[in-house]
């Protein structure tokens, strides 16, 4: 095969940097399997929404991005906070309640936050982080700094005003930001096919008049090659685009989900499709690395995955007497 034809990550990226990604898809896998267990044991209450079999959408749609560059992400956030950079440690002891957490264990799964690398928070509102984009993508305009804000969102909050309202903004306005939605077939138990008139979400950028693209969301390179000719725009002051990543989540909507809506064969075949593994196996095929390296980073990540549970569990439980610390309003008897 020659070398125009390799995949565009390939071509675009050096080996460190494809062995980073591939580490950190690992991570997004086994720090959700990891959340999943500690939830099991009881050391982790309320609930949590998994990504498991979204990685590639996260990890690629992050790869060209820079610390001060911004995100906003949604309810089933874990994969984009640690593909913008976070320490999987401080996650899980976000997700255990403890001080050492990115939100001192306030927010919990649905609202960590790491503003140092750019990710300005997961959301549980459906569709919360579209204004929030557009505000970040009008502030890198005004103060002329070149930054781009990725905004991420599920199939179902394209149906919320948010959306359409977000969108028209920022195209009138030409900002610096690219939607990404994460199209997984489901908003909650409701397929797309019954919630949404277009059959591609990504049709609906003409009525924006930005570009709109539809990609195979467990294809690290079609993601990467998208994204990034969206991020070049946005940064040329060319305005927004709308990306539509078509992947699908292993798991039910939360853990309260008992997956009645979908049937066992098509979960199969999606779990068939598993990005990590098509990932894995395109870096070895174009020899970036060997079965032994690629094995290598899959223990290192898991490594990381189980030091970062111990460190959450011996983590500093809040106190009764800071009940109040962190609130920004409080009202004075």
């Amino acid at each position: 095969m020659s070398d125009d034809n390799r995949p565009f990550a390939i071509r675009k990226y050096d080996a460190a940097r494809l062995r980073d990604a591939l580490r950190k898809m690992y991570l997004i896998r086994f720090f959700e399997e990891g959340a999943e267990d500690s939830y099991m044991r009881g050391l982790i209450h309320g609930t949590m929404h998994l990504s498991i079999g979204q990685e590639a959408s996260a990890v690629a749609s992050c790869i060209g991005l820079t610390d001060e560059d911004k995100i906003t992400s949604t309810h089933r956030g874990h994969g984009h906070c640690i593909s913008k950079g976070a320490e999987v440690g401080r996650m899980f002891a976000e997700f255990f309640g403890k001080e050492e957490g990115y939100c001192h264990g306030r927010g919990g799964s649905m609202h960590i936050a790491d503003v140092t690398k750019g990710n300005l928070g997961a959301n549980g509102i459906v569709g919360g982080g579209l204004p929030i984009a557009v505000g970040a993508g009008l502030t890198a305009k005004r103060l002329n700094t070149g930054a781009v804000a990725i905004c991420f969102f599920g199939d179902g909050a394209n149906n919320e005003g948010a959306f359409h309202e977000a969108l028209n903004m920022a195209a009138i306005w030409k900002l610096p930001v690219v939607f990404i939605c994460e199209n997984n077939k489901y908003g909650m138990s409701t397929s797309t096919e019954r919630s949404t008139a277009v059959k591609n979400i990504a049709e609906r950028a003409v009525a924006y008049a930005m570009p709109g693209h539809t990609v195979d969301g467990n294809d690290f390179s079609a993601v990467a090659e998208t994204v990034e000719t969206a991020i070049a725009r946005a940064r040329a002051g060319e305005g927004p685009s709308l990306i539509e990543n078509l992947t699908y989540r292993w798991r039910g909507h939360s853990k309260s989900d008992r997956n009645r809506y979908r049937t066992k064969q098509e979960i199969d075949e999606w779990i068939a499709r598993d990005p990590i593994q098509r990932f894995r196996k395109e870096l070895i095929e174009h020899a970036i690395l060997d079965e032994s390296e690629a094995e290598k980073v899959a223990t290192e990540a898991r490594q990381e995955v189980e030091a970062g549970i111990e460190f959450a569990k011996s983590g500093t439980a809040p106190r009764v007497s800071d009940l109040a610390r962190y609130v920004y309003a409080e009202e004075n008897a």
